[in-house]
């Protein structure tokens, strides 16, 4: 026993005096043991080598941009403005009893705007805002290789607020859609466009939101940003960090209304979608049930839960959908053919993505009973998409 007790005393002091060292070591050379470890085989924790990776970025986005640009044009739309005007009369006796006689006169007015380069059905396109190009006369287009075009409209969707034209020129570069939009807050995105005239302007900054609404009556939604967007980016790319398109720019909302760095850029699974039924139809088909709605409210007695699902209708138009079906205001739709309503805007995708004649169920309540409804679905009326 006493044996054991002395070699326990003999290793503790050894172990006292190792530590003791260390310590000094670590004191006067620091960084001593981490060199130590990495020259044994203990590499740095996973954990720090994956936060330092995340901590890193890249020093430069020009590889995506060489990529992008070419495919990015500039637009100069030519409209002729009629205004109402007051003729003079050259008799001042006249001037003085009639004033002035009514007239119009015409003037030249020319739009900025952006447009896209993009390949559909083996055809060259370009994609740019609806508002850049309504009621143009004469609509030129200037390439990134200083060529310039002329372009005829193909189709407009004024609820999207996007234009498809086609151009007379040969080997355009267009650019590469984004296979699909995994778009998340806080993705770095480049907005390239041609801003009060400044050709290929790139600015950057990050995805401040999906899913925007920005009408209520929209079943359309946005890719909210706080890159730059200035007047005459309208219609130009916003393009991810490998170049490739995913929205197009289309609103900015200024310091006039007290804000800054929000502007709005229409994804590019929904420009794809438009392209495609207006080069195939030329206008864009949407589902409609005739009827608007809004949340559901949730009175103190009701029963429902705090955030009810669904939709209550407001206004059943006379002659369409709802109103054949049998459906009233102030019904509560729970569900649409195989899908249930989350809120208005679910609500609005899923009946604008039927094709009018389609007919399918909707379920709901009325004064807390359940009921289920055929309701044959018919087109979309045409209507303005607005400015928030």
């Amino acid at each position: 026993m006493k044996h054991a007790a002395g070699t326990l005393a003999f290793i503790a002091r050894f172990v006292i005096l190792g530590l003791a060292v260390a310590f000094v070591i670590s004191l006067f050379w620091p960084g001593s043991g981490q060199r130590l470890r990495s020259r044994f085989g203990f590499g740095v924790a996973p954990i720090q080598q994956v936060s330092a990776r995340r901590q890193q970025g890249p020093v430069s986005y020009a590889d995506a941009v060489a990529l992008a640009a070419p495919s990015v044009v500039n637009i100069y739309a030519n409209k002729i403005i009629t205004e109402k005007a007051l003729r003079m009369y050259n008799n001042p006796v006249l001037q003085q009893l009639f004033g002035g006689m009514p007239t119009t006169y015409q003037h030249r007015e020319q739009t900025l705007g952006s447009g896209v380069i993009v390949r559909a059905h083996g055809h060259d396109y370009v994609l740019t805002n609806n508002h850049v190009i309504a009621n143009a006369a004469d609509i030129q287009v200037l390439l990134y290789d200083g060529r310039i075009a002329k372009a005829t409209l193909v189709g407009a969707d004024a609820e999207t607020d996007l234009a498809v034209l086609k151009i007379d020129a040969n080997n355009l570069p267009a650019i590469q859609l984004a296979d699909k939009q995994t778009l998340r807050a806080g993705d770095v995105v480049l907005a390239i466009g041609n801003p009060l005239g400044l050709n290929q302007t790139v600015t950057m900054g990050i995805v401040s939101a999906v899913g925007r609404q920005l009408n209520s009556s929209s079943a359309e939604d946005f890719i909210q940003t706080d890159a730059a967007i200035n007047l005459g980016n309208s219609g130009g790319a916003l393009i991810n960090t490998e170049g490739q398109l995913v929205g197009i720019n289309t609103l900015l909302i200024g310091k006039a209304a007290g804000a800054e760095g929000i502007g709005f850029a229409i994804p590019v699974d929904t420009a794809k979608n438009v392209l495609d039924q207006i080069i195939a139809t030329g206008h864009v088909v949407r589902g409609w049930i005739g009827a608007d709605y809004a949340f559901v409210p949730v009175p103190a007695n009701s029963g429902l839960p705090a955030a009810a699902r669904g939709v209550q209708v407001t206004t059943v138009y006379p002659g369409g959908p709802a109103a054949l079906a049998g459906i009233k205001p102030r019904d509560i739709l729970l569900r649409i053919g195989d899908h249930d309503i989350l809120d208005p805007a679910d609500l609005r995708r899923h009946e604008a993505a039927l094709k009018p004649g389609t007919t399918v169920e909707i379920s709901g309540l009325r004064n807390g009973n359940p009921f289920h409804k055929k309701i044959t679905l018919m087109q979309r009326p045409a209507m303005d998409r607005g400015t928030p």
